[in-house]
């Protein structure tokens, strides 16, 4: 659906600028608003389904990352697209580690609606919240954005370009947005949520498993 133009080489100036089109009848058209077009079709009571305050190039991009978590009959299955499919592995291993889900045990399916394809740390956070989503079978409430990095001893680390993340997620009315810290603040239109470890993203998230 979509083109995206980076530059790899430029002799005066910067190569993180990012030109992102869409393939139209007369030929290619810039994209002004193209969080909110990839944000269109996004699912707002459905399992597994989170959006990512992600930054590509210089620019801040909200992407819809999905993810479905079913039980295994043989070798478990990985399927990633639009995400580096390591990044994935990393953070279904930390779960299985300091969340104690035996991703082991379940085929684990994830995609970048739209199209789009990134190599961003923040991801990180969206993958596992997804992920989470999926396996507990409750929804993260429409107003969540999310982003950070998810190390290997289960703690959630700071990505740059937080307060534009940010500022991106409060333009398209998103309420709230789960970030790496220690300090919740709030900033116009938008409560920013700390977490510091995988374990405190269910609950801050409010989709902690119900009780039978």
């Amino acid at each position: 659906m979509f083109r995206v133009l980076r530059g790899i080489k430029n002799r005066f100036g910067s190569t993180s600028e990012l030109g992102l089109f869409a393939m139209e009848g007369e030929g290619l058209v810039g994209v002004e608003d193209p969080s909110r077009l990839l944000l269109e079709e996004r699912p707002v009571d459905r399992p597994g389904s989170v959006v990512v305050a992600a930054f590509e190039g210089s620019r801040p991009l909200m992407v819809e990352v999905q993810a479905l978590l079913v039980r295994s009959y043989g070798t478990p299955r990985r399927v990633v697209s639009g995400m580096d499919p390591h990044r994935v592995a990393l953070v279904l291993a930390v779960m299985e580690r300091h969340l104690g889900i035996k991703m082991s045990e379940m085929d684990a399916y994830f995609k970048v609606t739209g199209g789009i394809s990134l190599d961003d740390p923040g991801m990180d956070l969206g993958v596992l919240a997804a992920a989470l989503s999926s396996f507990i079978g409750r929804a993260i409430p429409p107003q969540w954005a999310v982003c950070g990095e998810v190390g290997l001893t289960g703690e959630v680390r700071r990505v740059s370009h937080i307060a534009d993340r940010v500022k991106e997620a409060a333009s398209l009315g998103f309420t709230r947005a789960l970030v790496p810290g220690t300090i919740s603040s709030v900033q116009p239109g938008i409560l920013t949520v700390a977490a510091t470890r995988v374990s405190e993203v269910a609950s801050r998230l409010g989709m902690e498993a119900e009780e039978e």
